[in-house]
């Protein structure tokens, strides 16, 4: 059968066609690059003489599923959510929560159109166009989305980063961290917005994806988690330079603290840093471990000199 050859086994194939419908023909099933966390497949399907096309997550990952065994209702939540507050976004199709029907939670849903673009062409634009997606975003209160923020990591536990150049200052970051958080106002926030989540259109956002992390916390969070990626692609003057679009976009709704970029920076440690994979797969080139490790280290020093001009 169709699909079995890439991993997606007959199970899936045939929930997939009770829910939209037994007479669909699914004529091809390709697995798509960028994800790490999860497999994602793209399902094209004819149904009528209209050829349409899906996508289905599989969370096969135990050790994900073992600290967060909601997963697929998450999402499936995030997406609804997203998508009635008028964002754009997958529409959800179905969810299996438990695995019950695909071996593992998967989460059903339409393929946006569009494309991941790692290296515009005009980058203020798009930089701006990121933010402006974001700080939209941002407006939305969430006050009855069940889902709350949580940091990844506990800066009073994490060890002396010996891959780091500046490791006392590292240490620093953790002191700061591990302090009292800065009340702010809450909202909906995607909680793993970066560029490679973000589809584009004739130079223009078509669609935010993956929302399984999605929950109602600190925009500081989703500005500070974008801006660390942007930091070891690009270098810090565009993270900078996304930080000061965004803060044009969202006006009087926020205010900048420099904590939750460090939170932010702090969430991402996982043993030595290294090149994310999905960057490759969309076709970002020129990175290696030492630039990401050596762009953290400056993007951390620009961060606590924020602290001392605070």
């Amino acid at each position: 059968m169709a699909g079995e050859q890439y991993g997606l086994q007959k199970q899936s194939i045939e929930w997939v066609k009770s829910q939209l419908n037994e007479q669909v023909e699914i004529i091809d099933v390709d697995p798509l690059t960028g994800g790490t966390s999860s497999k994602l497949f793209e399902l094209t399907v004819k149904e009528n003489d209209q050829v349409l096309s899906y996508v289905l997550r599989l969370f096969h990952k135990a050790d994900w599923l073992e600290k967060e065994p909601d997963l697929a209702r998450h999402e499936a939540d995030s997406l609804q959510y997203a998508e009635q507050s008028g964002l754009l976004v997958p529409h959800l199709i179905a969810y299996d929560e438990t695995g019950q029907e695909n071996g593992v939670p998967a989460v059903f849903m339409t393929k946006e159109s569009g494309s991941v673009v790692l290296q515009p062409t005009h980058d203020n634009k798009w930089t701006d166009r990121l933010a402006a997606a974001l700080a939209e975003l941002h407006q939305i209160k969430a006050e009855d989305f069940p889902y709350e923020y949580f940091s990844y990591n506990d800066a009073f536990l994490l060890e002396k980063p010996t891959w780091s150049k500046v490791q006392n200052d590292w240490m620093r970051a953790f002191y700061i961290v591990s302090g009292n958080r800065p009340k702010v106002r809450e909202c909906f926030i995607h909680r793993d917005f970066h560029p490679a989540n973000v589809l584009w259109e004739n130079g223009e956002i078509s669609a935010i994806v993956d929302w399984v992390n999605a929950c109602r916390g600190p925009a500081g969070i989703d500005v500070g988690h974008c801006r660390v990626n942007l930091a070891q692609m690009y270098g810090i003057s565009v993270a900078n330079e996304f930080l000061a679009a965004y803060q044009r976009h969202a006006g009087n709704l926020f205010v900048y603290d420099p904590y939750w970029d460090l939170v932010s920076l702090i969430d991402t440690l996982n043993g030595s840093p290294t090149v994310y994979p999905g960057w490759k797969a969309f076709g970002m080139k020129g990175l290696s471990d030492e630039l990401v490790r050596h762009r953290l280290d400056d993007y951390l020093l620009s961060l606590l000199d924020r602290f001392d001009d605070f």
